[in-house]
C-alpha cells in the first residue's frame, strides 16, 4: 500500500468544495470529504489502476460527486501525492498553472 500526501492547494480545493456543498445542504460538505477520503484510500491500494492524463499525472473520478482527484505516484517512497481536487467542469488549465 502507498501512503497519501495531500498538498496544500489540494486541501484548499477540498475545503472550498465542502464549504460550497454545506451552503447548499447542511452536512453535504462532510459527506463530500468522506467520499474524497475513501477514494484516496482506494487510490493508495493500487495507484497504477488509474489512467495517466497529463504527463505523469493520474486522475480518479470521485464517486457521486463530479470531481477529479489529480495525483502523482512516487515509487521511491511509495507515496501518492494529491496535487488537486477539481470539479469536472473547471478549466483543466487551472491544474496546469499550478504545476508551473
Amino acid at each position: 500500500m502507498y501512503r497519501a500526501v495531500i498538498l496544500k492547494p489540494a486541501k484548499k480545493d477540498i475545503l472550498n468544495a465542502a464549504i460550497w456543498y454545506n451552503e447548499k445542504q447542511p452536512g453535504q460538505g462532510k459527506r463530500f470529504t468522506q467520499f474524497i477520503r475513501q477514494k484516496v484510500r482506494r487510490i493508495c491500494l493500487n495507484p497504477h489502476h488509474y489512467v495517466v492524463r497529463y504527463s505523469t499525472v493520474r486522475t480518479a473520478v470521485v464517486d457521486i460527486f463530479p470531481f477529479l482527484i489529480h495525483f502523482v505516484v512516487n515509487e521511491n517512497d511509495r507515496s501518492v501525492i494529491v496535487t488537486a481536487v477539481l470539479h469536472t467542469s473547471q478549466n483543466p488549465d487551472i491544474w496546469t498553472e499550478r504545476q508551473q
